[in-house]
């Protein structure tokens, strides 16, 4: 039990290092090189402009550099390749416990993120330079495809036919796996808009895999949980910078990133594991299904009635817009983050 908590341990405080010391250099070459966007401001999703959100955010958009999301990913695929050479280069037994790289357990999440963060970083590049991006329709649709293919191997290669439900056992989807794993991806990576306060995704996305991890070690998915408890250290990393006032910002190359990793995890921590992790994902990432939530009913309201249901979408704006102090704003949501991540440990862990 000891040697597990080390190995899980481990790789969070190498990521955390990691990423406190790449950092600086980071930071340097991304305020040298200006890399923000030159004009502040948004458009939804028919392209019109959003008034309220550009008054808000006109002067922090501008000045303070994106691409902030490369500490995460970042520090996690260092951590993972060191633990990884430490073990293949000198044979101890103890370093051996350490690595975590393996093809049941991690191989897949750990594409996820870096798939996830070299698409959102060409997106990223794309707006600092004024190309203006994939737009949303298109990310959506690529999240989409991506998951699919995700899907896909899960039901060919893993045999994985069923989901998890609490006190009812497996559940049988079959074929539809891939169309469900679709699904929830989008739902997760649509949360990804949760972005956008100083600390606010970074303090929401570090509970949510520190729920999985814990969720992980629990069905004895040691590798999962080390690579999960990674991925927190490397939040808890880019978060050091990232409180108010923000260095740098997560923007696409780390929600992306981070969206879609969570997906698999969820996943991975459901049949594979023997658990419920994907009926927990709802729970455990409330805030990010209530974000979401805020802005499809946000939209849903203009079209259908022709008015507004919140001041701005998503709900973290529209307190924002109310006069809310952003550490306030934040805040709140880290620790309505921490109940909605115990609830969902209750249901996994208790069924």
């Amino acid at each position: 039990m000891l040697l597990d908590l080390v190995k899980i341990f481990t790789p969070a405080v190498l990521a955390f290092t990691i990423g406190i010391g790449m950092t600086p250099l980071l930071s340097r070459i991304l305020y040298e090189r200006k890399m923000w966007k030159k004009r502040a401001g948004k458009h939804d999703l028919d392209g019109n402009e959003t008034p309220i959100f550009n008054k808000l955010h006109e002067t922090r958009e501008v000045g303070v550099p994106r691409l902030g999301g490369i500490v995460i990913w970042l520090s996690v695929l260092m951590a993972t390749l060191l633990t990884y050479a430490l073990a293949y280069f000198f044979f101890s037994p103890l370093l051996s416990k350490l690595d975590f790289l393996s093809r049941d357990q991690t191989w897949i999440p750990l594409l996820a993120l870096l798939l996830g963060g070299c698409i959102g970083f060409f997106d990223d590049l794309a707006e600092i330079n004024g190309e203006g991006g994939l737009s949303l329709r298109k990310r959506i649709a690529l999240v989409g495809l991506i998951g699919f293919a995700v899907g896909v191997w899960f039901y060919l290669k893993l045999d994985v036919v069923s989901i998890g439900l609490p006190f009812l056992g497996p559940f049988f989807v079959g074929s539809f796996l891939p169309a469900l794993f679709a699904l929830v991806t989008i739902g997760v990576y649509s949360g990804g808009i949760i972005d956008g306060l100083d600390g606010l995704a970074g303090g929401v996305f570090a509970i949510i895999f520190g729920a999985y991890g814990a969720i992980a070690f629990f069905q004895n998915q040691l590798n999962l949980a080390a690579f999960c408890a990674a991925l927190l250290g490397g939040i808890l990393a880019f978060l050091w910078f990232n409180i108010p006032p923000a260095r740098f910002y997560m923007s696409e190359t780390g929600s992306m990133a981070l969206t879609l990793a969570l997906a698999v995890v969820a996943f991975m921590t459901d049949n594979l594991g023997e658990g419920e992790g994907l009926f927990v994902l709802p729970i455990i990432a409330l805030p990010l299904v209530v974000t979401s939530t805020s802005a499809i009913l946000q939209l849903i309201s203009k079209r259908v009635f022709k008015k507004k249901l919140f001041k701005i979408a998503p709900l973290h704006h529209h307190f924002e817009a109310m006069g809310w102090p952003l550490s306030k704003v934040v805040m709140r949501y880290w620790v309505i983050s921490v109940i909605a991540a115990l609830i969902g440990l209750i249901v996994a862990l208790a069924s």
